[in-house]
């Protein structure tokens, strides 16, 4: 394999210090590394291919550097919103984006099936995607709860926007039929947990993961830039990494 020259945005996070490691573990090199208050333009045309884990405000920056060097970019960064992805089919235009809320081979997986589960029970059975982490992270529902409620959503064929049903409180009414909900735990050092719950007349369907270690993410997370290198100009996911 050829070695890659990776650029890693939001080195000094601790996705940023599991993918340095990541990354000389697969035989690659750390070319350069940036953080809040620096520049990505100086390197960017030196590196093979670009990795964002840094912050929604920084994506635009991000995606215009990836652009100009003419570099492909894998983004994990979470806490995004409409307007991100507006971004980053833009970009896709112009180079190879690969954008997830979860990196792990596993939940890509998981996210597969629960696509599957959803399209083929119907909505008569009601889903819930329940998710915790550790007691630092700043967003909430998760990135993995939306890829999974995204999938939920994409299994029958509707919008998540037009049927989440989140951070229930005191006295909502009966749970609207056809809605997926979303629940947010918090504490300790959970490195990642989620489950989407398919509960239906009298019985339950399960699908889970866990992390046990960020550095899932992070390899995970390396495989994808070995694949983005050298394809064409567009948007990708992990779906395609995997070949689902």
């Amino acid at each position: 394999m050829t070695q890659l020259q990776f650029g890693v945005i939001g080195h000094k996070g601790r996705m940023g210090q599991a993918l340095e490691a990541a990354i000389v573990d697969a035989g690659h090199a750390l070319f350069a590394g940036v953080d809040a208050g620096g520049s990505i333009g100086p390197f960017t045309a030196r590196c093979d291919v670009l990795v964002d884990f840094s912050a929604p405000d920084a994506l635009a920056a991000n995606l215009g550097a990836a652009k100009v060097a003419g570099k492909p970019i894998v983004v994990g960064t979470t806490g995004l919103e409409e307007a991100h992805f507006v971004m980053l089919a833009e970009a896709a235009r112009a180079v190879p984006v690969l954008q997830s809320g979860n990196f792990s081979l596993g939940v890509t997986l998981l996210a597969h099936l629960v696509q599957e589960a959803a399209a083929k029970l119907g909505p008569d059975w009601d889903i819930e995607v329940l998710e915790m982490h550790h007691r630092m992270k700043v967003d909430a529902p998760s990135g993995t709860a939306k890829l999974l409620g995204e999938a939920a959503a994409k299994g029958r064929g509707i919008a998540l926007s037009d049927n989440m049903e989140s951070g229930r409180h005191g006295t909502t009414g009966a749970r609207a039929q056809g809605a997926i909900g979303f629940a947010t735990l918090r504490g300790g050092t959970v490195a990642g947990e989620h489950s989407v719950i398919f509960a239906g007349s009298e019985e339950r369907i399960v699908l889970s993961h866990s992390a046990e270690n960020r550095m899932i993410f992070a390899r995970g997370a390396v495989k994808a830039a070995e694949w983005l290198t050298g394809k064409e100009p567009g948007r990708y996911t992990m779906n395609d990494v995997l070949g689902l």
